[in-house]
């Protein structure tokens, strides 16, 4: 199978893959939720916090509606530059909140700067943003834009979008002073989709408690219930706690500094080689993502037929997202993904791109 240098899902170590065979158990069971509360309680040193992980058999677009659900009885502000992020005022508004948008062309950051003016001429219970932006290859400033929300509006709860960096880049939950931080596992924790993991602050899931009409799936409050008793209110995604379990021993392994640096490095390989070939980088300097980079597509070359060369020799890279595809094109430099592999993404790369000069 080729190396999937996309975005999501990623390629999942044999081991981990593997740990999923492992024997379905009672999911009331003393033995699984054991294995439950271990990969959750273990699931913490992710998101940098001392409060609640909750594991959910779900994407992480599940999570964002539990946000909302849960945090908004009716005002919700959410930050748009990009395609995941306007899919969050999406769930918002279909979910009957009265949503306002931070709208921004997509090759530009949310700043702290309009994220506060908009607070100062409206209150918000909640604000939505999404750190690393998947359909562009662009990271939010996601701490300065929190300092900016407690400066503006102390009590509005603060919803970040973790999906595609949790785990690649280093997101300080508590010390940045987030109330909720969602993502999925199938991009930087390299497991099969279908997990999604949410950290929740404790003032977050006390206001949760007043607002009505949370729904039934994704109410936190009945998750915190279980959490606290067992498991999950419905039968969890066993197989998927067990490689939750088994990844979670394997990153510890590699040491969490270690992985933001290997990927670190890895996205500043690529971009680098990008702009000493000629190519445009769609986010700014300064903005740029250490887990996806989004490369404008150079004139006479066609996306497809990049891939099919590609595929030709053992990998696979990402088609442009929504309004940017074909425009674009996106190589992940996420999970266990290695240096060496990124070598030789590049060398085929440079040899597609030599033969059409």
């Amino acid at each position: 199978m080729p190396h999937m240098f996309i975005p999501g899902p990623v390629d999942v170590p044999a081991e981990v893959l593997d740990a999923q065979t492992a024997p379905m158990l009672p999911h009331r069971s003393p033995e699984f939720e054991a294995i439950f509360q271990r990969a959750a309680e273990r699931s913490r040193q992710l998101f940098y916090t001392q409060f609640r992980v909750f594991l959910t058999a779900s994407s992480g677009t599940g999570l964002q509606e539990a946000a909302v659900r849960n945090f908004a009885r009716q005002e919700a502000l959410v930050c748009v530059n990009g395609a995941f992020a306007n899919r969050w005022y999406d769930v918002a508004v279909s979910n009957g909140r009265a949503a306002d948008k931070i709208e921004l062309p997509w090759d530009q950051p949310i700043t702290p700067e309009g994220v506060y003016a908009a607070l100062k001429s409206k209150h918000y219970e909640m604000l939505a943003v999404v750190h690393n932006e998947t359909s562009t290859g662009l990271q939010n400033p996601v701490a300065q834009i929190a300092e900016a929300v407690r400066a503006a509006s102390p009590d509005t709860l603060i919803c970040v979008d973790a999906v595609s960096s949790l785990g690649g880049a280093k997101i300080e939950m508590d010390a940045w002073g987030l109330d909720m931080v969602l993502t999925s596992s199938q991009k930087c924790l390299a497991l099969p989709p279908g997990l999604g993991l949410g950290a929740v602050s404790d003032r977050a899931l006390a206001y949760a408690e007043s607002v009505p009409q949370r729904g039934w799936y994704f109410d936190l409050v009945r998750m915190e219930k279980h959490r606290l008793k067992d498991s999950t209110p419905a039968t969890p995604a066993l197989p998927l706690i067990y490689a939750l379990d088994a990844q979670l021993e394997r990153i510890e392994r590699e040491g969490l500094e270690q992985r933001f640096e290997r990927h670190r490095r890895m996205a500043e390989r690529v971009q680098n080689w990008a702009l000493e070939h000629g190519l445009a980088l769609f986010a700014p300097q300064g903005y740029r993502s250490q887990t996806v980079t989004t490369l404008v597509t150079p004139t006479g070359v066609e996306v497809g037929a990049l891939n099919q060369f590609l595929l030709g020799r053992g990998m696979r890279i990402a088609n442009g997202y929504g309004a940017l595809k074909g425009k674009t094109f996106r190589i992940a430099h996420m999970g266990e993904t290695q240096p060496e592999q990124i070598e030789e993404l590049l060398a085929a790369l440079e040899a597609y791109l030599e033969e059409r000069r």
